[in-house]
């Protein structure tokens, strides 16, 4: 489990919750401006691995780690993909519901053996 001191989980932190309220208003702030202009990349990905899920359905805080972390994956690849993958399910856990950590789970390791991201995928 990551700590809460860590800066870089900070980082992802404040990045879910800006991420989170541009759900609801779309007002697109400096720090996710890099993940919003990647939304046609990242919000298909969503869909394409979880059908019975529509962006426009999902709980908007899953959304909104979801985009975070597959930005982190697919364009960013600056960190490695099971840290990605770790770090989204902490925040699962701490904003999300009782599901939120499973459904993070399997998306993300869904996009990851698609995509080949992870080793033996």
């Amino acid at each position: 489990m990551k700590t809460a001191l860590d800066p870089r989980h900070k980082k992802r932190e404040a990045l879910v919750k800006y991420l989170y309220a541009a759900s609801f208003r779309p007002r697109v702030t400096k720090a996710i401006k890099p993940i919003w202009s990647h939304l046609k990349t990242i919000d298909p990905l969503i869909v394409e691995v979880a059908p019975e899920w529509p962006v426009s359905k999902l709980n908007p805080i899953d959304l909104a780690i979801l985009r975070l972390a597959i930005w982190e994956l697919v364009v960013d690849k600056q960190a490695p993909v099971k840290v990605i993958i770790d770090e989204a399910i902490e925040l699962a856990k701490a904003f999300g519901g009782d599901t939120s950590p499973g459904f993070i789970n399997g998306v993300l390791g869904t996009i990851c053996k698609s995509k080949k991201l992870l080793p033996n995928s």
